[in-house]
């Protein structure tokens, strides 16, 4: 068989997670429109019988232009993701013109990576042939292909020239295991995507979750802000958010499982290295 490693890497907001996800077949990875909603490096495992192969594909933070201690170990993350994998695929967005942050990223990867233009549905066919032309003249890539992450227009030939590229090997996670994951962790991402959805824009980039106890069905998730004004929008007018948060949250978990969410100030915490620490950044 087939198997081995997939980095997907790109700027902010190009949809890394959601071809991830659609490669995979399930969800994985939260997804927002927000940049930087991935804050962690997560593996998604395809299980492809039909082409004796497996995928282990590695969705990573956004690459960006730092502006906290944060900021600079997602790029961390990202790039020391690159390290030892048997495939690159670096993304690009068609509605967006190939520029200095997609120029530094595939900077970073080796020569013969896949370059994907993505949100295909989003552009005309004027707009994906154009990026098409700059990515192959600005990029260096080999391959590309032009896909829809959200639609999954693409992706099928996409898979199928990332598995032609993976190396004859062995089977690297069991049959049954789609992410690497904990569940704690999952949980605490799923609590993160909802408020994402419904916060202002002035909080998401200042919004961290962790489970803190986990005891049978009741599950305590703590949301950290920087400021009181942030807790204010979090909890909502009479705890409003939080409530739509928590109702969309225990849709996704076991039945009767109890969720406890709780706010708390913890002030400039993307500057602070023992915060940083703490959440396992």
């Amino acid at each position: 068989m087939r198997s081995g490693f997939v980095a997907v890497v790109g700027r902010p907001n190009v949809g890394k997670s959601t071809l991830v996800n659609q490669m995979v077949g399930t969800k994985v990875a939260i997804t927002s429109s927000r940049p930087n909603t991935t804050r962690h490096r997560i593996l998604g495992v395809l299980h492809d019988a039909e082409a004796d192969a497996q995928v282990v594909f590695v969705d990573t933070p956004g690459i960006h232009k730092p502006r906290s201690l944060l900021g600079a170990r997602l790029n961390d993350s990202a790039a020391d993701a690159l390290g030892g994998v048997d495939v690159t695929v670096l993304l690009v967005d068609a509605t967006a013109p190939v520029g200095k942050g997609d120029r530094f990223v595939a900077g970073m990867v080796r020569p013969g990576s896949i370059c994907v233009v993505n949100k295909v549905d989003l552009a005309s066919r004027r707009q994906v042939l154009e990026q098409l032309a700059a990515a192959a003249g600005a990029l260096g890539s080999d391959e590309y292909f032009p896909v829809s992450a959200r639609t999954g227009e693409g992706v099928e030939a996409l898979v199928s020239e990332i598995v032609a590229r993976l190396p004859e090997g062995p089977l690297l996670y069991p049959a049954d295991i789609v992410t690497d994951v904990p569940e704690a962790f999952w949980v605490a991402e799923l609590v993160r995507e909802q408020l994402l959805a419904v916060t202002h824009d002035e909080v998401p980039h200042s919004i961290a979750c962790r489970v803190t106890e986990w005891d049978g069905p009741y599950v305590r998730c703590e949301i950290l802000v920087e400021r009181e004004s942030q807790k204010s929008i979090v909890v909502g007018r009479g705890g409003s958010v939080l409530k739509a948060v928590g109702t969309a949250v225990r849709a996704e978990l076991p039945p009767g499982s109890y969720l406890d969410l709780v706010v708390k100030v913890e002030r400039n915490w993307q500057r602070r290295p023992d915060v940083i620490e703490r959440l396992g950044y």
